[in-house]
């Protein structure tokens, strides 16, 4: 294959760093506790890791192979693999179904992102000790029903991922990565040992990994699934803008193995920073989304030092926010730059500023817009539906079902190094067991 104009990672470590750090986002520490606590607890995780290898696995491999082979933005990639391989264009399609849910999302995620640089303020300056529970809840109401204020760190929160991503593929995505990956862990690791040492860890444990029979639901084996194809940044074009940066010497398979053990680590420690404080508190474990912005707080609120171990649980909550946004941000401007006669950074403020706009209409559906509903959704919500429900689910399916159908066979055998026995799971989880798990996600999830 033809050296390609664009950019490289620099080194088999930093793509698994940056992959890792798409993955790791608001879905490992905020959906996934939420999942757990809310579907059984070790039900949910034992099914979360079956499908993750299953469905995740797959779709993640085939997303970098597409970028790789086509070494293009995702829309590119698949008209110039559909045409080499006596396809349809249409499979272009797909990529700009990627792009655009990577658009979408990263505009009212960037809001969530922006609550949580203000919840990091609001640990600093301890806004939450000492305060019950119908305080804290009152100052979540607070933020969300003030224009101004979710405006503020909504464009605070953009601005950090415009600056990062203008920088390029080595100067700024590796860079931050490198930065952001250690501090998150680290983070996350200083919560857990507190998480052992208040007494409640035990219990903790018991809830993620004793699993309850009785727990083993089709809901919770769906939400498993659904929670197996999102946490891994699948469908958002993101996996083939980063595999459009891959030289041909890093093993996809293995490169997919590591990712998905980091990921899935880091979201089991998630769990065991957050169960503990919660049941040392006597809270509800299945609070839902409500769990991170307003039943922690109120925890945080309650204890010696509680602001610190606050400002720790939001700081590494923004960082992982972070780590995504700015990966969703790439395809969109990798887009621009090949397909407009922008640059670089040009690309990456036209690219940021539309999403900005995008986001002041998701977060005014919170306060001034709050009566102005499509298909029964607020604009917030319905962003989060057409992305999560719709658009993510079929750029996945899409992709996986492109790499095991209409690329040869044999060539996808001998880039992944498989022969025998591996090659026919290989061929029957791409074929078969991914595409089936994402159809009946997108079926049921509606």
């Amino acid at each position: 294959m033809a050296k390609s104009s664009h950019a490289q990672w620099s080194s088999r470590m930093t793509f698994i760093l940056a992959a890792t750090g798409s993955a790791v986002g608001l879905g490992n520490i905020w959906r996934f506790s939420y999942l757990v606590g809310d579907s059984g607890g070790a039900a949910f995780v034992l099914v979360y890791l079956l499908c993750i290898a299953l469905v995740g696995l797959p779709i993640l491999v085939s997303e970098w192979m597409i970028g790789r082979r086509g070494q293009k933005n995702p829309i590119n990639s698949l008209a110039e693999l559909a045409r080499k391989n006596g396809s349809s264009q249409a499979w272009m399609i797909v990529g700009v179904s990627g792009v655009l849910g990577a658009f979408l999302i990263l505009s009212f995620y960037s809001v969530i992102g922006g609550w949580s640089l203000s919840y990091t303020l609001s640990s600093l300056t301890g806004d939450f000790s000492g305060q019950d529970a119908a305080t804290i809840e009152g100052l979540f109401g607070a933020l969300l029903g003030s224009p101004g204020m979710l405006l503020l760190w909504h464009t605070i929160f953009m601005a950090l991922v415009l600056g990062i991503v203008a920088f390029g593929v080595n100067q700024g995505l590796e860079k931050a990565v490198r930065l952001l990956m250690p501090a998150l862990v680290v983070l996350l690791v200083i919560l857990v040992v507190y998480g052992m040492f208040s007494g409640h860890f035990g219990e903790a444990l018991s809830f993620m990994f004793a699993p309850d029979l009785s727990a083993f639901t089709g809901g919770v084996v769906l939400a498993a699934m659904g929670q197996a194809f999102f946490t891994l940044s699948l469908g958002m074009g993101i996996m083939i803008a980063y595999g459009s940066y891959l030289g041909q010497e890093v093993k996809l398979l293995g490169a997919a193995r590591t990712v998905i053990i980091l990921d899935t680590v880091i979201a089991l420690l998630a769990g065991l920073a957050i169960f503990p404080i919660v049941f040392a508190n006597g809270l509800d474990p299945s609070e839902g989304p409500g769990l991170i912005f307003v039943t922690l707080p109120i925890a945080f609120g309650s204890m010696t030092a509680g602001w610190l171990l606050g400002l720790i649980f939001f700081l590494l909550l923004t960082f992982a926010a972070l780590t995504s946004a700015i990966s969703l941000l790439e395809p969109v401007v990798e887009f621009l730059e090949e397909r407009s006669p922008l640059t670089r950074v040009p690309a990456t403020v036209v690219a940021s500023f539309a999403i900005w706009g995008l986001g002041i209409a998701a977060l005014l559906s919170f306060n001034l817009w709050d009566f102005t509903v499509l298909f029964g959704l607020n604009i917030f919500d319905l962003l989060d539906t057409v992305t999560a429900k719709i658009l993510l689910p079929l750029t996945g399916l899409g992709a996986v079902v492109f790499v095991g159908w209409v690329l040869s066979r044999e060539s996808v055998e001998k880039e992944l190094g498989l022969s025998g026995g591996a090659a026919t799971a290989w061929n029957i989880a791409a074929r078969f067991i991914a595409p089936i798990g994402v159809v009946l996600v997108f079926i049921f999830s509606f």
